[in-house]
């Protein structure tokens, strides 16, 4: 069985400089700048999320050129882009596996193409759907191997934030739960009955705070 955790979540937002200040107020920090994702065309801000994970603001670079494909976690999609000129959203949490492959081949839903990354000396494969979908809507994490060396949330600042519980709601939560627990990750998020819906809780300087 592959050795399974959460390696990051992502919110996304309109713009960084909208997520920044809303997260500054949510949270009681100023998340840092991150890079850039050149075949994606987006860019983020991070730190560090305990545990060896990490917060990913996320969003459109309009420095950028067009991409040439779909970009990842809905960002081209109308519907979410009118959620997020409101304000930051809770888009999709990223498990972390040494083995990928294996993941991908005991999964019960199709979670996407593996796309290979590369920044700097550090490489990267994760499950991204082609057409720019979540699976399940994000409910279903994505997934990440990355190449030996240290976690990245190493390198990034430590501002006193810490996820706490990965939140999933869904209308039949025996049948979520089921596929969690194919997908080796029933351990990593609660599972709640009621309208489709992902929010992280997370321990902040400002206390108990739940993004969704």
């Amino acid at each position: 069985m592959p050795n399974n955790k959460i390696d990051h979540f992502a919110i996304g937002a309109d713009t960084l400089e909208q997520g920044v200040a809303a997260m500054k107020d949510a949270l009681g920090v100023e998340v840092s700048r991150g890079g850039k994702h050149d075949a994606m065309s987006t860019h983020n801000c991070v730190m560090q999320a305990g545990n060896e994970s990490f917060f990913e603001l996320i969003a459109i670079d309009p420095d950028a050129p067009a991409p040439g494909r779909i970009r990842w976690f809905t960002l081209d999609d109308p519907a979410t882009q009118a959620r997020l000129a409101k304000r930051p959203r809770a888009l999709c949490w990223v498990v972390g596996t040494d083995d990928l492959d294996a993941v991908i081949a005991a999964s019960p839903v199709d979670l996407g193409e593996v796309v290979d990354f590369a920044r700097g000396d550090r490489t990267w494969r994760l499950t991204v759907p082609s057409d720019g979908s979540l699976p399940m809507g994000g409910l279903l994490p994505a997934f990440i191997e990355w190449s030996p060396g240290p976690h990245p949330s190493t390198g990034q600042h430590n501002l006193g934030v810490t996820l706490t519980q990965v939140h999933l709601r869904y209308p039949e939560p025996d049948s979520l739960s089921e596929t969690l627990s194919k997908l080796g990750v029933d351990n990593l998020a609660t599972v709640h009955e009621g309208m489709a819906a992902l929010s992280f809780e997370l321990d902040t300087p400002k206390g108990s705070v739940i993004l969704d």
